[in-house]
């Protein structure tokens, strides 16, 4: 078998192999934060299917499978139905250059190279913000498309929000891209390559947090979920949906939970590398799915411990104090890396 046939071989299985991998960890994602909001609430989350609740996932998975696909009598019904997919397929585009692993080594597997990585893109970062800012069609969409005042209003916010947040992180990515000197996702890991003191998220420390911060915002998670403000908006951009429609935007938004952790960990965390360079026998999937594991946490913990923001203090933080954060970042970093240079 020659190496070109190979190749192709093993970019069918990674291509595969990757999506069904991330449904399953979103899976048990999503039974880890209904342990998690049992624990910060004092009860005890899911308990009855599978072992300690495990499977509880899967059954609301056949549930919404086997519930009634309504679509309101008025609904715009082509876009109505259109709107779950554009929120959902994105998430999996941005896997594609996601580097898992080392890129470009030696034979390792079969007597043949095996990157981990789907597609080498060498402009990954402006996939990436590409593809969040086309998920947010599929949120707007699915408000206007509805038909309903509540739905409307949820679409709105999430548009602006996103719209709104998405600048600051913008802005705060260029700066590991001037860093790096690239804009593929490899090369910035391979920029980061040594210890945990050579990764990025200690020189671009503000950009890091600015990153993180936005990051809630486009995933439209707790304090920054105006879009779906239960005590305001009934479900928001949600209220029309039910059965599996309304579980693809759900199941989407785990996704790309698992996404931009795993964005996170590349930019600043060093992606596949371990903390220290002792430690590189361990295989660098495992590093990132720990790094993974760890932001994920983190979202987690800052979703049921801290309430959500009114709306105007929302879009205040996004353009009175993350946008100019992120524009000085970005200049006082091109400074430096011309000076250096």
């Amino acid at each position: 078998m020659s190496d070109p046939i190979a190749q192709l071989i093993f970019l069918i299985v990674k291509a595969i192999l990757l999506p069904v991998l991330i449904v399953l960890f979103v899976a048990f994602v999503i039974y880890f934060e209904r342990k998690f909001a049992g624990f910060f609430q004092a009860r005890v989350g899911p308990t009855y299917l599978g072992p300690w609740g495990s499977l509880q996932s899967f059954g609301d998975i056949f549930k919404l499978m086997s519930k009634e696909d309504v679509t309101p009598a008025r609904a715009d019904k082509p876009v109505f139905k259109l709107a779950p997919y554009i929120a959902f397929i994105p998430a999996f585009l941005v896997m594609a250059v996601l580097p898992f692993g080392p890129v470009g080594g030696e034979p390792n597997l079969f007597g043949y190279r095996f990157d981990y990585v789907i597609a080498n893109f060498d402009a990954g970062l402006v996939l990436f913000l590409a593809m969040c800012a086309l998920g947010v069609y599929g949120v707007v969409l699915a408000g206007w498309s509805s038909n309903s005042n509540y739905s409307l209003l949820g679409g709105l916010r999430a548009g602006a929000q996103m719209i709104s947040y998405e600048l600051a992180m913008g802005f705060s990515v260029v700066g590991v891209m001037l860093m790096a000197g690239s804009m593929s996702l490899v090369d910035i890991v391979d920029r980061q390559a040594g210890n945990f003191w050579d990764w990025y998220f200690i020189p671009q420390i503000v950009g890091a947090v600015i990153f993180f911060i936005a990051s809630i915002a486009e995933l439209n998670r707790t304090p920054f979920d105006l879009a779906e403000a239960e005590q305001e908006l009934v479900a928001g951009h949600l209220t029309e949906y039910s059965g599996m429609r309304w579980g693809m935007f759900y199941f989407a938004e785990y996704v790309n939970l698992v996404v931009v952790s795993a964005i996170v960990s590349t930019l600043y965390l060093g992606g596949w590398r371990a903390p220290l360079e002792v430690l590189d026998f361990i295989p660098g999937p495992i590093w990132l799915f720990l790094k993974i594991c760890v932001l994920i946490f983190l979202y987690m913990w800052i979703r049921w411990t801290i309430f959500r923001y009114r709306y105007n203090q929302l879009m205040s933080i996004g353009w009175k104090v993350l946008l100019p954060l992120s524009i000085a970042n970005l200049a006082v970093t091109a400074v430096v890396v011309s000076l250096v240079g």
